[in-house]
């Protein structure tokens, strides 16, 4: 197939897994509820779905850099992140407890595969001199999701049963089956991996040293150690506005729903904002544009913290505005920094961390935003600051013909699909 073509499934494929992936917390929540009448069911499946991310992203990652063919192994991944996904969701309230946490928590595991682990593929199908114009496109595909996936859960619930939602989660993550199953894998892998595919011990040294490199790199790597901090930072008040929106909505808004409609808002502006970098690419450097649009969200929050109505939908457009180039800026950064054998490793690490940041994000504010609201949002907006004053390598625009083998480093700079 074409390169043109293969960049097209990929990202179709992504996106229908990533659309999946988002309405897969929704899903669980609503389940658990319909089916217990306890809103703490849902919250504990939610938890075991997302806290084994953790574990699961590095493993995973090793797993793709050394498979060869990683496609193959991201359509097991999305397999069986959708048995245990329905699993859970059908088992909550029939099968015990345990049972359905069990459950929640092995599809966690697999959960950064669609995130980093897809992502890191990138390279294998677009040629590259349209990397980076495919990596905004790519990372738009997640602002897609996470506007599409809470969208379809709350209209499927509201108008259908209240196991829809999870059945049309596993259905988006089976259809991206086929997608990652043709996925292309790096020339001579195959040849470089079938000795270690016929050795135990060794294979498994192998392994924990990959994971050792790929962990050593990103510390001692500049650009990779900056952009990894600023990225956890950011994605950790972006978990605070989400745990905000609901009291901003009932307090600032007049009703909870709008406070939901809140965080669509803040998903359309980066997908639009992403969409725009994709067509017309700005001349800063990956490195500086992650850091430049920290500081955005970080005055976004500063005007959310106001709790004036219009300051408020103004905020949301400025966050998604520098989110959605933000999450751009950060996979150039990887894309260029990470060597082929550890790429994605260091992309489902990276995913690992920023869905535990989100994660505590949304614990921390969960707790400030019911007695002050302004000092929550005043929190986050600090952390977006801290995260923009992070220290990164000091890089230069790429020219003509230096760098050869070296990713383009303005986001959005290329030729198109």
């Amino acid at each position: 197939m074409t390169k043109r073509y293969a960049v097209r499934w990929f990202l179709a494929g992504g996106a229908l897994a990533r659309t999946g992936d988002e309405l897969a917390g929704p899903a669980l929540l609503l389940a658990g509820f319909a089916v217990t009448g306890s809103p703490a069911t849902g919250a504990l499946l939610l938890a075991a779905l997302t806290v084994p991310a953790v574990l699961g992203g590095p493993l995973v990652g090793v797993l793709l850099d050394r498979a060869p063919r990683p496609g193959r192994l991201l359509a097991a991944a999305l397999l069986l992140y959708a048995l245990g996904l329905g699993l859970a969701a059908f088992g909550a309230g029939r099968a015990p407890v345990a049972v359905t946490l069990a459950c929640a928590a092995a599809a966690g595991l697999f959960a950064p595969a669609l995130a980093g682990g897809w992502s890191a593929q990138l390279p294998h199908v677009a040629a590259p001199g349209g990397l980076p114009a495919a990596t905004a496109r790519d990372a738009a595909t997640f602002h897609l999701a996470s506007l599409a996936g809470p969208a379809l859960a709350a209209s499927l619930a509201a108008w259908t049963l209240p196991s829809a939602p999870a059945t049309l989660a596993v259905t988006l993550l089976l259809l991206a089956v086929p997608v990652a199953w043709r996925l292309p894998g790096p020339a001579g892998r195959a040849r470089t991996s079938a000795p270690l595919a016929r050795t135990g011990a060794p294979a498994a040294r192998s392994g924990v040293a990959a994971l050792r490199a790929g962990l050593r790199l990103t510390a001692r790597n500049p650009a990779l150690r900056g952009a990894t901090v600023t990225s956890v930072l950011s994605c950790a008040a972006q978990g605070m506005l989400a745990a905000c929106a609901v009291p901003l909505g009932e307090r600032v808004l007049g009703g909870a729903a709008r406070g939901v409609a809140l965080l669509a808002v803040v998903a359309g502006a980066a997908l639009l904002a992403n969409a725009v970098l994709a067509r017309y690419p700005l001349r800063a450097t990956s490195g500086a544009l992650l850091r430049w649009t920290a500081f955005l969200q970080g005055a976004a929050l500063l005007l959310a913290a106001t709790c004036h109505p219009v300051l408020v939908l103004v905020a949301a457009l400025l966050a998604g505005a520098g989110e959605g180039p933000q999450l751009t800026a950060l996979f150039a950064v990887r894309h260029r920094e990470a060597p082929a054998r550890l790429r994605a490793q260091l992309f489902t690490t990276g995913a690992s961390l920023k869905t535990t940041g989100y994660a505590a994000g949304a614990a921390l504010a969960g707790q400030l935003s019911g007695v002050a609201l302004p000092a929550a949002l005043l929190a986050a907006a600090g952390l977006h600051l801290l995260a923009g004053a992070v220290p990164g390598e000091r890089e230069r625009v790429s020219r003509p013909g230096a760098g050869a083998g070296r990713v383009p480093d303005a986001p959005g700079r290329g030729r198109g699909w």
